[in-house]
């Protein structure tokens, strides 16, 4: 009997290694903010293309404490031709550019706050330096933010109703 219930039980064990899965599960903290930056180039003749750029961080409005963008795992500032883009775990509130330009100047731009959760810039490179400016826009919030908040009002309202609906017929029944 004792050998039964041994093997009753292994054999359970191997059936639930077989059904589970074999592939690691991995786990996202979410939407993470980010940074868009298209650069023009009205005061300059010829074209311009970007080389590199670094994005720095700076907790002090001057930017005295500035350092560069860390790439941890998703986290980057990058560069092609043409424009930049960064995603970060979190950005601090004040940045600099520092561009390197295919005429092998390197530019260093005015000091910018961030301009929100999906912040989008317009870079206008001149002789000496860059002027980037933030692009308002009326949808600060990410998409899925709006999706969530969207589902929460429609619950919301539903449960209005439906509280109203019930009030409304008990009232009528007692009377």
């Amino acid at each position: 009997m004792p050998m039964i219930k041994f093997k009753t039980l292994l054999l359970s064990c191997v059936l639930l290694i077989l059904i589970l899965p074999i592939q690691v599960a991995f786990a996202d903290t979410g939407p993470k903010p980010t940074m868009e930056f298209t650069f023009k180039t009205d005061q300059l003749d010829g074209e311009l293309t970007i080389v590199s750029g670094i994005l720095y961080e700076c907790d002090q409005a001057d930017c005295s404490d500035a350092s560069p963008l860390e790439e941890l795992g998703p986290q980057r500032f990058t560069c092609d031709a043409l424009s930049c883009r960064a995603l970060a775990y979190g950005f601090a509130p004040y940045h600099k550019l520092e561009i390197e330009f295919s005429d092998e100047e390197t530019r260093e731009s005015n000091i910018f706050e961030t301009a929100g959760f999906d912040s989008k810039y317009t870079v206008t490179v001149q002789p000496n330096d860059l002027l980037v400016e933030a692009q308002f826009r009326l949808g600060i919030l990410p998409p899925t933010t709006l999706a969530v908040i969207s589902c929460i009002c429609i619950l919301v309202v539903g449960v209005i109703v439906v509280g109203l609906i019930i009030f409304l017929v008990r009232r009528s029944r007692s009377k």
